[in-house]
């Protein structure tokens, strides 16, 4: 059995040291990770890892403190080195303030070996703790474990050392010892966490074969991470007046379980379940209390995510939805919906839906507030969309330098500008960008039997337009930006029932049918407007136009349009039409070849293995 030893003393040493301590801080300790997470990440960076930060929490088996890793050391997390429960002797460590907070950073470390579980009982250093005494820094005690199960001992004084061993942190009187939403686990006990509620839903039933009941859940966040709090039945009576959003509590005696994921996108592998004993206590001492951490996505880059990704967004509302009712099958009942259009400085728009009594109460005091919400859902319908769900959060204007920075652009350019709609129409979807390294022929994708039985499946392909069928080329649309629903014609006016309005003459959007090849077979592809305008390079109403005046030019741009190669992203789903199951593949992406970055990824190919 291997037994590690643990620097004891030395995380209160290094949360007391002053950043001139050079001595301190050059000085070898070994310490156990409790908890290793990465806490950045930028999604423009030109690495694989050029921008994150790992943050752990490093025990002494005594103590337990935060700490960063230098970004030279990354790739011991990525190559598994470090993992939870990991020993490793740390060579060298430097102490900054960020925002008047010590920030301890690893420069250098070796691992030692990895443990079976936690080391000891380490407790958090509080502000009560005892000072260390300089003889046992310079002398640090060990801490001891095997394979064999651990033992609560206290960890004793190196032999000849003047000083006693370090004491644990002393417990205030009132909320025991507060720890890190990230240090939380289902085996500990007599814990209490400081946090802020970032989001509260509302009041939840169910009626079911075993009974009636209730529910609510709040997200808790501190300067560690989030964690997801679930209340049932008559503790809902208790605490769901106690908790608001935006305040901070203490919080204690609630039951720590597995997180169950399909319910939450909380970033934890665990969750809280709220009891008849639990305390909830509000904390008016707010000070270095983190409010909601974003992760902004630009609305371009909403392609780029997979249906049903959680992101988080900021910007303009330039037009705000009347409210409206759905009859939900599942709950059997009306809920209510808004739609939001949000812009930004991509020049892109995107609908947003809001549900419940958030879209009963939106009512802005301006007409285009900025607006950041934090954890979105992505949806294909009809294009890229958002929507709201039970954990989502949203604050009208934020005191944030994003919105700052946005309300500025759009108060001095973006309120003239046209954007354009992720919007392809008639529900099928831009679901993700061309995969070049994932390219299947059109033979393989029949042979893998994409989109069977009943899931749709994502591929791309390169292929040579062979057809196009001419009829019902395109649709009569109504003209009013983000809506294109058909239009009826009613005497000289085309009505719009959506939009309950009337108008002289429709936008007419293609609605493609296309015969496809490539080296291994044909297939057919469906694709709406956008791919019209790839393929034409002109818009539908101007292809009539055309078709109309003259039928033989009309013809002539068909056939030029046959031959052409393009990249395209497709969806494939099995649709049912009169009793006859087909697999139909939508279109949604198409690129025009761009044959010098074609030539480069095929020089780029002859360096990798498959060349060699």
């Amino acid at each position: 059995m291997t037994t590690y030893e643990l620097s004891a003393g030395c995380c209160k040493l290094l949360q007391t040291a002053n950043p001139e301590d050079t001595d301190v801080f050059e000085h070898e300790y070994t310490v156990q990770f409790l908890s290793v997470k990465k806490v950045g990440n930028n999604p423009n960076a030109t690495g694989p890892s050029a921008m994150d930060r790992y943050r752990i929490i490093m025990s002494d088996g005594v103590n337990y403190m935060q700490a960063m890793l230098a970004t030279q050391l990354n790739t011991l997390i990525q190559e598994n080195s470090i993992t939870k429960h990991t020993v490793a002797v740390i060579d060298k460590l430097t102490c900054n303030y960020v925002q008047d907070k010590r920030l301890v950073i690893v420069l250098s470390l070796r691992v030692v070996g990895q443990a079976p579980e936690k080391i000891g009982e380490p407790l958090l250093i509080g502000p009560s703790s005892e000072q260390t005494n300089d003889s046992a820094i310079n002398t640090p005690a060990a801490a001891s474990t095997s394979a064999a199960p651990i033992t609560n001992k206290q960890p004793a004084n190196n032999v000849g050392s003047s000083a006693p061993p370090p004491q644990a942190p002393a417990k205030s009187s009132r909320h025991g010892n507060i720890y890190p939403i990230e240090g939380l686990s289902p085996y500990q006990n007599n814990w209490t966490i400081k946090a802020r509620v970032t989001q509260k839903s509302d009041i939840k039933t169910w009626s079911n074969a075993r009974g009636e009941g209730k529910l609510f859940n709040v997200t808790l966040m501190d300067d560690t991470g989030e964690i997801r709090g679930t209340g049932f039945n008559l503790v809902v009576d208790e605490l769901y007046p106690k908790l608001e959003e935006g305040k901070v509590y203490y919080i204690s005696k609630a039951r720590v379980n597995l997180a169950k994921k399909k319910f939450s996108n909380i970033n934890n592998d665990y969750e809280l379940s709220f009891e008849r004993n639990t305390e909830v206590e509000e904390c008016h001492e707010v000070g270095n209390m983190p409010t909601i951490k974003y992760n902004f996505v630009s609305l371009d880059e909403l392609e780029k995510l997979n249906k049903d990704a959680i992101c988080d967004v900021i910007g303009i509302v330039k037009e705000t939805g009347d409210l409206t009712m759905i009859n939900s099958a599942k709950q059997n009942r009306q809920i209510p919906k808004r739609e939001l259009t949000l812009v930004d400085k991509s020049g892109f728009s995107v609908r947003l839906t809001i549900w419940g009594k958030q879209a009963e109460q939106f009512s802005p005091t301006e007409p285009t507030p900025v607006i950041a919400f934090k954890g979105v859902k992505v949806g294909d319908f009809g294009g890229r969309s958002l929507s709201m769900v039970s954990t989502s959060t949203m604050q009208i204007n934020p005191d944030i330098e994003e919105c700052f920075a946005l309300r500025g652009w759009f108060d001095s350019l973006g309120d003239t500008q046209t954007f354009k709609a992720h919007s392809i129409s008639s529900g099928q979807s831009s679901t993700f960008g061309f995969n070049r390294a994932d390219i299947r022929s059109l033979d393989e994708v029949k042979q893998a039997e994409y989109g069977m039985p009943d899931k749709p499946d994502m591929f791309s392909t390169r292929a040579t337009v062979m057809h196009i069928k001419s009829d019902n080329i395109s649709y009569p649309a109504c003209p009013t930006p983000n809506c294109n629903k058909k239009v009826i014609e009613v005497g000289d006016q085309w009505r719009c029932e959506k939009c309950s309005q009337n108008f002289p003459a429709p936008e007419h959007r293609y609605i493609m049918s296309l015969a496809v090849a490539d080296y291994s077979g044909q297939a057919w592809l469906q694709g709406f407007n956008e791919v019209g305008l790839a393929i034409f390079g002109m818009t539908a109403n101007e292809l009539l136009e055309i078709r109309d005046r003259d039928p033989s030019q009309y013809n002539a741009i068909l056939h030029k349009a046959n031959c052409n190669t393009f990249n395209f992203s497709c969806r494939a789903k099995q649709d049912t039409y009169n009793d006859n199951t087909r697999v139909r593949y939508g279109i949604s992406r198409i690129q025009p070849l761009n044959y010098k970055e074609e030539a480069m990824a095929m020089r780029d190919l002859l360096f990798t293995p498959w060349a060699r």
